[in-house]
């Protein structure tokens, strides 16, 4: 099977020839004590490099050109240091928030997930409604320089891919958390409703103008949405909020991509996600990720719950990796059954920590491998 084979079949639980092997990925903290504990530092792929260490000998998935969209502000904010503290410094990111972060980050570590960074939120771009109509210029859809420059091109070239191409999204929870700062938006559902869904109408239909740009020179294997709306045990807002806010919009996208032949339209969320699963479901998303067993998740009774309505990736427990040994051994057992009854390809419930050792991680490689198919 091709490596866009492979992932299809197991997504839509189908027989593929071997589950996709994708233990997760480390930071740049997590790399670093790697590489101090036995991982060379000329290796580019940690994973295949792992793989080979326990024996694997399989062709190593070789992967190709996705599709990106560059769906962020147009223009971003000036990144700047506003002030330098004893420990640490006050900034302004490319999306207008004003935050502390400690000296040992950059701006850089707020632009793109680098490492594990806290911060202190000051101040968000969106305040009142004279901020949000300056914020929805940044967002012209049809702007040329969100898809790439020769996307017809492009397009022709991934028609016939033997790889997948996934598209990503921020979804609305997610989205309007960007502009209003969390305790904002929470308290925007009850203080201001009107405004509320101006901003989720804008949102739902920026989104959709993006897809149907994409739609025009390639069908994504997956549609790929991030909300990140849950604590560890419960949803931010209650299953009934979300559903009168939030599924409308999932709904609205989830039409276009079906309509379209997508075969998957995936959900991301951190914490605890059983009482979310069924909204998703009613909105056409099929898998969802990455399933933090810290935070409750358990995805065999998900299994039990929802069947084949919806696929996994992720729930794997960082701290079962962290551990080894027969720990980690345990922690495979628990999900092999449902790697082995399909729509599932296991890997680390998040990015992978730096107290996961080198060779803890090349033990969970090779155990990952075996309940896979691929050693």
């Amino acid at each position: 099977m091709t490596e866009r084979e492979r992932y299809l079949e197991t997504m839509l639980f189908g027989a593929p020839d071997r589950v996709p092997l994708a233990p997760g990925g480390g930071r740049r903290s997590t790399l670093a004590a790697w590489h101090e504990q036995g991982l060379p530092p000329d290796v580019r792929d940690y994973n295949q490099y792992a793989y080979r260490l326990v024996g694997g000998n399989l062709e190593w998935p070789r992967g190709g050109p996705g599709f990106p969209v560059n769906y962020r502000m147009i223009p971003m904010f000036a990144e700047k240091v506003i002030e330098e503290r004893e420990n640490s410094r006050v900034v302004q990111d490319w999306k207008g928030n004003i935050c502390e972060i400690g000296k040992e980050f950059t701006l850089s570590h707020l632009r793109n997930a680098i490492d594990f960074c806290t911060r202190r939120w000051i101040k968000c771009p969106v305040e009142n409604r004279e901020d949000w109509e300056k914020m929805k210029a940044r967002y012209d859809p049809n702007a040329p320089e969100r898809l790439p420059a020769d996307a017809a091109g492009l397009g022709r070239k991934l028609a016939d891919r033997t790889w997948p191409v996934q598209v990503h999204f921020d979804g609305p929870f997610w989205q309007l958390r960007e502009w209003l700062g969390f305790e904002a938006l929470c308290t925007l559902f009850y203080d201001d409703p009107e405004l509320l869904q101006d901003m989720l109408d804008f949102w739902r239909d920026y989104i959709a103008r993006l897809l149907e740009r994409v739609l025009e020179y390639v069908v994504p294997d997956c549609v790929h949405i991030s909300e990140d709306m849950a604590y560890k045990g419960f949803s931010m807002i209650s299953p009934a909020m979300a559903r009168h806010c939030l599924l409308p919009v999932w709904r609205y996208w989830g039409e276009i991509v079906r309509g379209a032949g997508v075969p998957v339209y995936a959900m991301d969320s951190d914490g605890f996600v059983g009482e979310l699963i069924p909204l998703w479901i009613e909105a056409g998303i099929n898998a969802c990720d990455p399933i933090e067993v810290a935070a409750g998740n358990d995805i065999a009774a998900f299994r039990r719950e929802f069947g084949r309505r919806m696929a996994y990736r992720g729930g794997v427990d960082k701290r079962a990796m962290a551990k080894g040994g027969a720990v980690i051994e345990a922690e495979i057992e628990r999900v092999r059954p449902v790697v082995e009854s399909g729509g599932y390809i296991p890997s680390c419930d998040h990015g992978v920590p730096a107290d996961v050792s080198w060779p803890n991680y090349v033990r969970y490689v090779e155990l990952l491998a075996r309940a896979t198919g691929w050693l």
